[in-house]
């Protein structure tokens, strides 16, 4: 069992994380540029209901993740 200190800060800076995604997509859309309705990104109608399918938001979030992981996995191995 991993020692709750080390857990309980573990959990602090993943709130702070989702704290910090959700302040950025929040500012992104203030800003005009809303996440799924990029190019790239699938809407389908029909007579009973649409699907809804975020591709291209979805490879660059994923995109733009890995790089910002990798960087900090760099900083804090050195």
């Amino acid at each position: 069992m991993p020692d709750p200190n080390s857990l309980s800060r573990w959990l602090i800076l993943a709130g702070l994380a989702f704290a910090g995604a959700g302040a950025i997509v929040w500012l992104l859309g203030k800003s005009g540029i809303s996440l799924g309705r990029i190019p790239g990104d699938l809407r389908f109608s029909f007579a009973g209901g649409s699907c809804f399918v975020p591709l291209a938001t979805s490879l660059i979030l994923s995109l733009v993740l890995t790089i910002l992981l990798n960087l900090i996995l760099r900083v804090l191995h050195k």
